[in-house]
């Protein structure tokens, strides 16, 4: 078995919504009286995942990106899945801290609290070997992926802890746990994504905080098909797989696996059935590896 192969779990994957993580179904109501705070919410898996939620009975979802007329067209979408969910919304730069918690601020200020934070915001630029990189530009991989991903922790984190809910969103790649040519930025910065997740519930467990590191699948989103041409046959997955996914995590069914890297491709009821042997071998995590 190769090094990749041993990287991920020999679950079914799907590459759609489906009956187990269907919000309209299954998981109806399972978000009833919370309120959402997603970030990268104008499109694609962000938009996707905010109407989940509204599908799902939410409270409130309160959605940031950098374009508040593309944050409209979202609005307009969620009340259209459910009229009954309020919603909320602010341009925000999530690599701005000013910005991140003036948004997070409204929304509590509008809604009364966080129950579930989703740092979907991502970035990534063509691939390219470090050194013909453009520095700008690979530094800007971990000012979104990773700062803005720590910004709205920081200033969530408050809110969550006084959540029956509390749970904490952070999306992740199958690319952290890889080693492709011209990929150091994205994969780097994802790979730091999934260990911030570990030390976010060695902080805050005790305090009733979920946080997941998630990836979403191969979406052919315009961030995606940054990446080389070969790879786009991969980007074959809906972005409604990871919003239902996502719903599902923060309906409390997988609440033992916090602080661990879960793929929204992987099935869910298979997931649960690997719950003792996950925990008893720490599966899920970075670590070392030293023996063969």
């Amino acid at each position: 078995m190769s090094s990749i192969e041993t990287q991920f779990l020999n679950l079914t994957a799907h590459h759609k919504q489906y009956s187990a993580i269907d919000p309209k179904t299954t998981l109806k109501d399972t978000a009833s009286g919370k309120t959402i705070f997603i970030t990268g919410a104008s499109r694609g898996i962000g938009q996707a995942t905010a109407i989940a939620f509204a599908q799902a009975g939410a409270k409130a979802i309160y959605i940031t990106a950098r374009s508040e007329q593309a944050l409209k067209d979202t609005k307009a979408k969620i009340i259209e899945a459910n009229p009954e969910t309020q919603c909320g919304l602010m341009a925000c730069d999530v690599t701005d801290a000013q910005q991140v918690k003036a948004a997070i601020d409204d929304c509590v200020a509008k809604f009364g609290g966080i129950d579930v934070a989703d740092a979907n915001a991502g970035y990534l630029d063509k691939w390219t070997k470090i050194g013909e990189s453009d520095i700008d530009s690979w530094w800007m991989s971990w000012e979104v992926n990773v700062k803005g991903a720590y910004l709205v922790t920081r200033y969530a984190i408050p809110h969550l802890t006084k959540s029956t809910s509390g749970h904490l969103i952070m999306m992740s790649s199958e690319g952290a746990q890889l080693l492709m040519p011209g990929a150091s930025d994205y994969q780097t910065s994802k790979h730091a994504v999934n260990r911030l997740v570990e030390f976010i519930d060695v902080d805050y467990a005790e305090d009733g905080i979920k946080c997941f590191a998630v990836h979403p699948g191969g979406v052919n989103t315009p961030l995606a098909r940054n990446m080389p041409e070969a790879t786009h046959p991969h980007l074959i997955d809906e972005p409604e797989l990871a919003a239902g996914f996502i719903v599902w995590l923060c309906s409390g069914k997988a609440d033992w696996a916090k602080g661990r890297y879960l793929s929204a491709n992987w099935d869910v009821n298979e997931i649960l059935e690997m719950k003792e042997r996950v925990l008893t071998d720490d599966l899920l995590v970075n670590r070392l590896r030293t023996k063969g």
